[in-house]
């Protein structure tokens, strides 16, 4: 297959990839941005008992009826309880219990003053006003019921959600299995950064945008490095790793030269050609493959060509795979502040900086410019078949609400 729309390719490719569904049983600190696997249902209620909101003092509020500042009433402090110590006894009428915040309230009291409303002498209290039945007062199960389905199978976890589970002694948790990703660039003229810069070669800027990229989706990418411009090594090398992948993703080496080298690894590899070819620019030259359950999407060698598909193509195949809707872009109609004076004679899609309903766009478009697009947010999609864009017109627009959320 050849010349595949967007939204064709992505479907394509949604039916090809597989969904994980293995699990991993991780610390809670470890869980951080992870997929949860099974509801988790909450084993007691949380607090597991009625408790102080504030230091004070708590007893019957019975015993406070009539109460004034002129005649307050009186009782026995019989006993003192910090928060994780436990009084393991009753209040009997005319006592009272000294405690601290979160500390449990005994059986025969229903309400607590504050320490710094009443008066001591000795082991007497002196409450100078009424107190009414469970005033100042957190019930056992007041945050979680027992039985709550506290979180939800595909849920992701967060701060919130990894308290709530600590708050009912969990260690561990059941998470899906994250993607297993490969990475690589091809390109006999890729240095490393830290290599001394050599005439006629660049540095592999790509590796270090979609590997920092991969992570900042919470995945661990296997990061393989360059590959040299030769079908046998670069099969070798894919081929190797192909058997513990869940996806392959590469770039460069997809489009017609001499050295677009992916043509000839996919059958190396003994992978089957799936399509070649997007209708959008920038990032048309998509080679897509399977073997097995591995998905390989190589994707142009351009920096800005490749982010385009990446986003647009790879990130909705991502977010199946590892059971993740929040990494999908959302579409917003958007008003244009400057011109883009381009005609766009194919669908065309442009970094761009999204706020708030309006969007603007850098200077520089070009798909191997990468420096343009180091505050883009989003990226505008125009028909093919439209001319210059002028202030004030209404677009469509793909919005990364990743880093708009976090900023």
């Amino acid at each position: 297959m050849q010349d595949l729309t967007l939204e064709e390719a992505v479907d394509f490719l949604k039916k090809r990839a597989t969904v994980i569904t293995d699990t991993e049983e991780l610390p809670l600190l470890e869980a951080d941005g992870r997929v949860l696997a099974g509801d988790v249902t909450a084993p007691f209620a949380n607090p597991p008992f009625d408790r102080s909101p504030l230091d004070g003092y708590t007893f019957a509020a019975v015993e406070t009826a009539g109460a004034t500042r002129e005649k307050p009433a009186s009782l026995r402090v019989v006993a003192e309880e910090c928060a994780g110590a436990y009084f393991d006894g009753e209040l009997k009428p005319g006592e009272a219990l000294r405690l601290m915040t979160g500390a449990a309230i005994p059986k025969g009291a229903d309400c607590v003053v504050r320490q710094e409303d009443v008066k001591v002498e000795g082991d007497t209290l002196f409450v100078p006003y009424e107190l009414h039945h469970h005033e100042n007062f957190c019930f056992a199960g007041e945050d979680i019921e027992k039985g709550t389905c506290v979180l939800r199978d595909g849920d992701r976890l967060r701060a919130a959600g990894i308290a709530v589970l600590a708050s009912l002694g969990m260690a561990k948790v059941k998470v899906r299995r994250l993607p297993r990703i490969v990475l690589a660039c091809t390109g006999d003229e890729l240095l490393q950064p830290g290599e001394p810069l050599q005439p006629g070669r660049i540095y592999n800027s790509n590796l270090y945008l979609f590997g920092s990229r991969l992570k900042e989706m919470g995945f661990d990418p296997n990061i393989v490095g360059s590959l040299p411009d030769d079908v046998n090594e670069a099969a070798a090398v894919l081929g190797k790793l192909q058997p513990e992948a869940d996806i392959i993703i590469t770039t460069g080496g997809v489009s017609v030269g001499k050295k677009d080298i992916m043509h000839g690894v996919v059958p190396a590899m003994g992978a089957e050609r799936l399509f070649w070819r997007v209708n959008m620019k920038p990032g048309a030259p998509v080679l897509t493959y399977q073997k097995g359950e591995t998905l390989g999407i190589a994707l142009s060698g351009n920096p800005f060509a490749a982010y385009a598909t990446f986003e647009l193509i790879v990130r909705p195949i991502l977010a199946q795979m590892a059971g993740r809707p929040d990494l999908l872009m959302k579409k917003r109609e958007a008003v244009l502040t400057n011109a883009f004076p381009k005609t766009s004679r194919g669908r065309r899609l442009i970094r761009a900086m999204y706020d708030e309903g309006e969007v603007s766009v850098p200077g520089q478009h070009a798909s191997g410019s990468l420096y343009s697009a180091v505050r883009a947010n989003a990226l505008i999609d125009i028909p093919g078949g439209t001319g210059a864009l002028d202030p004030g017109t209404r677009v469509t627009v793909w919005v990364n609400q990743a880093e708009r959320s976090s900023g």
